[in-house]
């Protein structure tokens, strides 16, 4: 495994979105990798915005991003909002800087004029099906049957220019050479160029494409490592070439190809669209789009903590080479290293996500859980004091797995109209047994204390010398109380409840009981 090479050397690395929606999941885990190898090394991380295809921009992207990766607890040292000493951090505010480096590989040979219609181009694709047999891409093997300025004449260029005639530039890649370069994940890594087209670099607009802009970018702000997503590898050769053809290879970053983020079955990349159809976040914040199809619900949304979620992405393809699964931002940090990071696919354990989220609300304080769960808590309708609140997150924090389980699992702590396991009462329920049901709510009503445990232990004295099991009366006691035999401590419940209430609950239970037939 190649090791990252730190010596004398100031780590500066970026996590460089497109604003074209929702941030996917692995989006995150791509800046959280990157955020990890700056703060373990004392270096830069970095935010800038690609947002050079202005027809996929999308309003208030970029906002969101922002926004989500705050409220993961990934802030960065340079940026949009920020600034610094290497901006503007929005490629489409940098678009001056990018046409002289075009203007350079072209004077060198490494990059010509395209004037291709669209239409051309589609017309030369399907012949090339047929030619070649498969389909192939404007590179070596077809450019010098198009219109550019490889088969133009340097008049009839200069005439194409002047008169306006819309133009794209192109990278010339090499006719058949193997470009070699080490990714510290993956190691050595070869592509001939016979495999690989001539990419736009340059559109019509002025505005540079991403192999273009990110090289220059990457060079201009000091990039000293490029971390991101398995699927950008094969583009690397082309990186590696434009930093050979500008002269810029002595600052080439070193690269660090992430596996992809695996679908739960682990059958194929983990898309945007599996959250809808598998029922699972995979955001960290809702997106509302005017396209309902569009709209997705995030894990904060979803009552996910962020800590949890930073947890368990980090161990989408990385393993700290231990035994240990609970890590804390700072603890994540010392052990981070990219020599650990896989290469094959991660796959995304929702429930493992749901287990981790579990261990971090059981850490938690009830305040800190009621902090959460407030709002909630009002939009059902129901009001509850900050102590109280913070008194049923505690009793309940360990049996939920993510916030809203307080207001789904918790309703009998914050109103009388909560539904009943009727038909496990109907099971328990003996007529016979009324006066005892009856002197248990007696029991509650003229209790003193506040101990939970000394009420625990009369109410089963009070049962054993009624001659009945507690299997025969603590059923039907906890149904009456909590509506449901599933919950927390039962007199810990009553004691939070109020014993007033509890026995007003259990004198209604009877009274139901009425009702039911013979």
């Amino acid at each position: 495994m190649p090791q990252i090479q730190i010596m004398h050397q100031t780590i500066r690395v970026r996590f460089a979105p497109s604003p074209t929606g929702a941030l996917h999941i692995g989006g995150v885990r791509t800046a959280l990798f990157n955020y990890l190898l700056a703060k373990k090394h004392n270096g830069t991380f970095i935010l800038r915005i690609e947002d050079t295809d202005q027809n996929r921009f999308v309003p208030g992207a970029e906002d969101y991003i922002i926004e989500a990766l705050a409220w993961c607890g990934l802030h960065f040292d340079e940026g949009p909002m920020q600034g610094g000493p290497y901006g503007p951090y929005r490629q489409s505010e940098r678009k001056h800087m990018y046409a002289q480096f075009a203007d350079q590989l072209i004077q060198k040979g490494h990059a010509y004029y395209a004037f291709d219609s669209a239409e051309s181009l589609e017309h030369k694709r399907e012949e090339w099906k047929l030619k070649f047999d498969h389909s192939a891409t404007y590179n070596a093997l077809t450019r010098l049957e198009m219109k550019n300025s490889l088969t133009m004449s340097a008049e009839e260029v200069s005439e194409a220019l002047s008169s306006g005639q819309a133009y794209t530039i192109r990278l010339k890649m090499p006719a058949s050479e193997d470009v070699r370069f080490t990714d510290i994940i993956r190691g050595e890594v070869s592509f001939n160029t016979s495999e690989l087209d001539d990419k736009i670099i340059l559109k019509g607009d002025g505005m540079p494409t991403y192999h273009l802009a990110n090289v220059v970018d990457d060079y201009l702000m000091k990039i000293t490592h490029v971390i991101r997503g398995e699927e950008w590898l094969s583009s690397t050769a082309h990186h590696v070439l434009l930093y050979r053809f500008l002269e810029w290879e002595s600052v080439m970053p070193q690269f660090a190809h992430l596996p992809l983020i695996l679908k739960p079955d682990g059958k194929g990349k983990l898309s945007k669209r599996d959250g809808v159809k598998l029922g699972m976040p995979v955001f960290p914040l809702s997106w509302e789009d005017p396209n309902p199809e569009d709209s997705f619900v995030g894990f904060k949304e979803a009552g996910f903590d962020p800590d949890a979620l930073i947890n368990f992405l980090a161990f989408l393809g990385w393993n700290p080479g231990t035994e240990q699964e609970i890590f804390s931002m700072e603890e994540l940090i010392q052990a981070f290293d990219l020599s650990h990071v896989s290469k094959g696919g991660a796959r995304f354990d929702f429930d493992k996500i749901k287990w981790f989220n579990q261990q971090y609300l059981k850490n938690q304080s009830g305040e800190e859980i009621a902090s959460h769960v407030t709002l909630l808590i009002k939009d059902a309708g129901w009001n509850a004091s900050e102590e109280y609140l913070a008194a049923v997150c505690y009793l309940l924090k360990d049996r939920i797995t993510v916030y809203p389980d307080i207001v789904r699992d918790g309703v009998y702590f914050f109103t009388e109209d909560f539904p009943k396991d009727t038909d496990t009462f109907k099971k328990k329920w003996n007529p016979e047994h009324k006066n005892i049901i009856q002197g248990l709510a007696d029991l509650l009503g003229n209790w003193n204390s506040d101990d939970s445990t000394e009420l625990e232990h009369a109410v089963k004295d009070y049962i054993a010398n009624s001659g009945l099991g507690l299997g025969q009366v603590l059923p039907i006691l906890r149904i009456a109380i909590a509506g449901t035999l599933k919950g927390p401590d039962l007199f810990q419940t009553v004691m939070l409840i109020g014993l007033r209430k509890s026995q007003a609950r259990i004198q209604k239970l009877i009274e139901d009981s009425s009702h039911l037939p013979a």
